[in-house]
């Protein structure tokens, strides 16, 4: 209870300016199902932004886990902070498994590297502080065809963040970007949907076998 308390103190301490309720809807959404549906202990979570909302079939991706998908679209590593008590606390996983931070590089022309790199940390205190024995797992941003402008930034907080967790006991990054370029380096267009952002099927098929190795039993 001690741990949650702080952990909850410093998801106040980081949103205190935060205004509006923006992804409320979701956030409700995922209220209900676990109030109609209490939340599965030991399992594995996923969440972050529409690349893992958009995987619908990814419990049958992995038959042999059991997946919660707790990720919302459009959200940044920020909007992960500021409703991480309703998304993550009524949960008790053994893993959880992030995919955030490419849309807080798409949110403005200006934004460091440092600071999204730094927002990754105060996702992963808030984890710790309330699970200190799970297992957190960060799939690594994606290089997308419609973001391709952005590609050194992304690159950069993915090394950023990569090194973070191999400082981190029980952690682990997971490098998806390598495997979605074609021969020529650039990004695989036929893995995409006609949006060039969001993955299709056989995108998903590489994050499945990317992600699988790292899975706790």
């Amino acid at each position: 209870m001690i741990k949650r308390f702080y952990a909850i103190l410093l998801l106040l301490l980081v949103t205190i300016t935060s205004f509006g309720q923006p992804f409320i809807n979701d956030i409700n959404r995922f209220k209900e199902i676990d109030k109609e549906n209490p939340p599965h202990q030991n399992a594995i979570l996923f969440i972050g932004s529409s690349s893992f909302t958009m995987w619908h079939d990814v419990q049958e991706q992995f038959p042999e886990y059991t997946i919660t998908n707790r990720g919302f679209g459009g959200s940044t590593l920020d909007d992960q902070i500021r409703y991480f008590e309703d998304v993550v606390l009524p949960h008790n996983p053994k893993q959880i498994v992030i995919y955030c931070g490419e849309n807080d590089f798409a949110s403005s022309d200006t934004i460091a590297v440092s600071l999204v790199v730094q927002r990754f940390v105060k996702l992963y205190d808030l984890i710790t502080i309330s699970f200190p024995d799970v297992k957190i797992s960060y799939v690594s941003m994606k290089p997308s065809p419609s973001r391709w402008h952005l590609a050194k930034k992304l690159m950069a907080g993915n090394k950023g963040i990569q090194e973070f967790l191999e400082s981190k006991p029980n952690s682990s990054y997971i490098n998806i970007w390598h495997a979605m370029l074609n021969d020529s380096g650039l990004p695989n267009q036929s893995i995409f949907l006609d949006d060039m952002l969001h993955i299709n099927a056989k995108g998903y098929k590489i994050w499945q076998r990317a992600i699988q190795p790292y899975l706790t039993p």
